[in-house]
């Protein structure tokens, strides 16, 4: 059986361009090129790269990058992304629970829930932190961004998201404070214009989970900050941020 997450992007990489969430490229490939100190020889790997717009972009400033998405359609419109730009990305079809990388990359990079923590399992979740650690080389780093936990004990997350989003609605929301997993149903349009109704189920992290969970892959230095689109920087995580920017080195 399809989860919500593969319905919904098996047709939607032309709509998914213009949410508001995918358009602070710029000014997360600038934060993400400090982080490795501008070196142009880092290998990096974008896990759930979705169109492609941080790989290409990164490509564009010279380096080597590897684009992996779970969804054909995603991958599909990052190839002709970059086609346009007449550059060559190595953009794949591939399942973050399910990579053989094994120290190829100087820097992982996730951003905007790419894969993680879209999975239905926390176990599943913890196996794309697993494979993005197996697949940097000795100090490497991972670089990505997450629902942040203390968002939803002080606010309303349908709210911030039917006010943020041009494209979709969320109905029926209900947040597990045993779980911290939101449940919902999410009314939208695909590429094909066909309204979709979708059941789904997203993980919310406190920031001490992750470092738990970082520091059990043998993550040596973890830092959690403010996540602000197009902004990324180190101000300090608060309960008004709703995702969590997360930089870890091995």
């Amino acid at each position: 059986m399809k989860q919500w997450y593969q319905k919904l992007f098996s047709n939607y990489s032309k709509k998914y361009e213009k949410e508001h969430f995918t358009q602070g490229t710029m000014g997360e490939v600038d934060f993400i090129e400090k982080e490795i100190n501008f070196n142009k020889n880092s290998k990096i790997l974008d896990i759930g790269c979705g169109t492609g717009r941080h790989a290409i972009e990164l490509t564009k400033r010279g380096y080597n990058v590897t684009g992996i998405d779970l969804s054909e359609d995603m991958i599909n419109k990052a190839r002709k992304n970059a086609k346009k730009e007449d550059l060559e990305v190595n953009f794949r079809i591939a399942d973050a629970r399910n990579l053989s990388f094994k120290e190829e990359f100087d820097l992982v990079i996730m951003i905007c829930e790419g894969a993680f923590p879209l999975m239905e399992t926390d176990e599943m979740n913890f196996q794309i932190l697993k494979n993005s650690a197996n697949a940097l080389k000795n100090s490497g780093k991972l670089i990505f961004t997450t629902l942040n936990g203390l968002y939803p004990l002080f606010h309303s997350v349908k709210d911030f998201i039917n006010s943020n989003s041009t494209t979709s609605i969320i109905n029926n929301y209900t947040f597990n404070l045993m779980t911290f997993r939101d449940h919902y149903k999410l009314e939208i349009e695909n590429d094909h214009g066909e309204n979709l109704s979708l059941d789904c189920n997203e993980r919310y992290y406190v920031p001490s989970e992750i470092t738990w969970l970082l520091k059990s892959l043998n993550f040596t230095e973890i830092d959690i900050f403010s996540c602000k689109l197009g902004e990324f920087n180190k101000d300090p995580l608060t309960t008004e941020d709703y995702e969590m920017l997360v930089v870890a080195k091995l």
